[in-house]
């Protein structure tokens, strides 16, 4: 009887997210590769680049759903994923705004930008071919840091036209819904690759380490801000040392000038990569100001 109270405390006990789904976003094979081999098969000589070479999508329904739906790119600086603070420590916080949430490891570029690009596209249609069983209306993209910068440039080239693949050959789920996000939602984002202002690991591992000018132009996401971008909702430190605040202002600059609903809150201090970390002190006003601009949204 004790054991079997004690079993029933601990499924009470259980955080709502307990309950999530795993996807595959390329059952049939990934229509891109960025030259990584499967983590069980690497040598020594993968250098710095610790993620993954699948793409893989779990899946936070809300129990309430209010029609929002959200896909998180955690950070990482294209060489790996922080998947629990900028990633899954927010499925409880989303859920209970009645906002499905979905954590993306996304493949790394390795300065191959269609990559991550393809996840991200792919993610978004998933959650729109599900949309009438997990309640969804509307899909946003977030990301933190050098995931920043992959929703930043899902929410500016989601009009590229660069897949030269057959959609049915690689699994993908309805190749007619549009894979443009509806809003986004930006931790410290890494939006430029200009040299000037940009992360240096986050700039290689989208155009390489010795780009060319219209390479650097074409990634630099605050130049291809236009009406079609989404709103956006912009977070970042005074004092970031790794990712420079320049980054959000000239974001949030180009959204003013395109005419596209734009809020930015930039905190004293906190440095980078607080992500949902109770340590960062002005967390209880990020919190606030994120839940009353989804409510508004």
């Amino acid at each position: 009887m004790k054991k079997a109270i004690l079993l029933l405390s601990l499924l009470l006990a259980l955080p709502v997210w307990a309950q999530r789904i795993e996807i595959d976003l390329w059952p049939n094979g990934a229509p891109n590769d960025n030259g990584l081999l499967p983590e069980n098969e690497r040598g020594a000589n993968v250098g710095s680049i610790s993620g993954s070479c699948v793409a893989h999508l779990t899946v936070f329904p809300a129990k309430n759903p209010t029609g929002k739906a959200i896909v998180a790119c955690p950070g990482g600086g294209y060489t790996h994923l922080a998947m629990n603070h900028e990633g899954f420590n927010m499925a409880d916080w989303f859920n209970a705004q009645g906002i499905t949430y979905a954590v993306l490891k996304y493949r790394m570029p390795c300065g191959k930008w269609q990559v991550p690009l393809s996840d991200t596209q792919e993610a978004i249609r998933i959650m729109r071919s599900h949309a009438e069983e997990w309640g969804i209306k509307s899909v946003g993209i977030m990301g933190s840091s050098a995931g920043g910068h992959l929703a930043a440039m899902t929410s500016t080239h989601w009009d590229d036209h660069w897949q030269a693949y057959d959609a049915s050959a690689y699994g993908i789920r309805r190749p007619d819904l549009s894979p443009r996000p509806d809003f986004q939602i930006l931790f410290y984002p890494v939006v430029s690759v200009d040299a000037a202002i940009t992360h240096r690991g986050t700039r290689e591992g989208v155009v390489g380490k010795n780009p060319n000018a219209k390479q650097v132009d074409a990634f630099c996401n605050e130049k291809k801000v236009n009406a079609q971008t989404p709103p956006a909702f912009l977070m970042h430190s005074a004092d970031d040392r790794v990712v420079p605040p320049e980054n959000s202002i000239r974001y949030f600059q180009a959204l003013v000038q395109n005419g596209v609903p734009v809020e930015m809150h930039i905190y004293p201090t906190g440095g980078h990569g607080w992500g949902y970390n109770d340590s960062f002190i002005y967390k209880p006003c990020w919190t606030m100001e994120l839940s009353d601009w989804l409510r508004r949204l």
